[in-house]
């Protein structure tokens, strides 16, 4: 099978406060914003009117959100009420920045002083919060080692699926199989 070959060009959320947002991930993370689109658009058989704002993740793709100017279209499109650790967005990042991010979400408030402190997954390691949405960002460094534990997992991920569809659950992640 061919690999389909894409790129991110952008990954779109909703939020209440785009003010909020913008200093989350420009002034705090460091995306600047690189557009911002007002729009009224025939979306899902009603007139919608909108922002929709763009940061700049720093290899062309963006990640956007959108505010509603009207409450019944914010409701019906808002943010999920119920943030979720599972549902999140993984940024892959190097280790100078992840150590930059976590220094000024700790100055900002997002952490208490000593919490930034990265999870080991075993393939990388991962800092997390919650944007000022609700959305969880994680912002990760891959192991030293990862393109051969990539190349191991491929080799195995058709039969590890399988197993796991089989009712065999048995964890297959050293990191976390303690």
């Amino acid at each position: 099978m061919n690999v389909t070959q894409s790129t991110l060009h952008h990954n779109a959320y909703v939020c209440r406060d785009l003010e909020a947002i913008r200093e989350f991930y420009e002034d705090v993370i460091g995306y600047p914003l690189v557009a911002t689109w007002a729009e009224r658009t025939d979306l899902f058989g009603k007139v919608r009117t909108y922002a929709h704002c763009f940061f700049d993740i720093g290899d062309g793709g963006c990640l956007a959100f959108f505010q509603f100017a009207d409450e019944a279209d914010a409701q019906e499109f808002g943010p999920e009420l119920q943030p979720s650790g599972f549902r999140h967005l993984a940024m892959k990042v190097d280790q100078p920045t992840q150590d930059a991010i976590n220094e000024r979400l700790t100055k900002a408030g997002y952490f208490e002083t000593g919490q930034a402190y990265p999870l080991n997954h075993g393939y990388c390691w991962s800092t997390y919060c919650f944007d000022p949405s609700g959305m969880l960002i994680e912002f990760t460094v891959d192991h030293d080692d990862v393109e051969n534990i990539n190349k191991n997992k491929a080799a195995t991920a058709h039969a590890d699926l399988k197993q796991w569809l089989a009712g065999d659950h048995t964890p297959n992640n050293e990191q976390f199989h303690r």
